[in-house]
């Protein structure tokens, strides 16, 4: 299954969302940090939403780094991190997460072992 990481700041929309969703190449399901969930739920209706524990969000080999993403998550990438723990043990990424247009978003599609 092919699952997109979604990093978002408040300021973030439906429209950021789905910019970042499919600059990234689209997935069938959709994975933050668990405080966010809910939140990416409203934004992004139709597509399941996974919330990560920080832990799990933590132990992920991520590409990228933000200072201010690992300060508050424990990772480098929040989008990155959590494609990779939503899609399970052994997945890997597609590639670094990108970023929307308007800046506020960004997404990582990661692959989990079985595709």
């Amino acid at each position: 299954m092919r699952v997109a990481g979604i990093g978002f700041n408040s300021r973030a929309t439906g429209a950021s969302i789905r910019d970042a969703l499919a600059q990234a190449g689209g997935a069938e399901a959709l994975a933050t940090a668990e405080t966010k969930a809910a939140a990416l739920r409203g934004l992004a209706p139709g597509l399941p939403v996974r919330g990560i524990a920080p832990d799990d969000l933590a132990c992920q080999p991520v590409l990228t780094r933000s200072a201010r993403v690992a300060a508050l998550y424990g990772t480098g990438s929040l989008a990155e991190a959590a494609a990779l723990a939503a899609a399970g043990p052994g997945a890997r990424l597609l590639g670094p997460r990108v970023t929307s247009a308007d800046g506020r978003a960004t997404a990582a599609i990661a692959e989990g072992r079985d595709e």
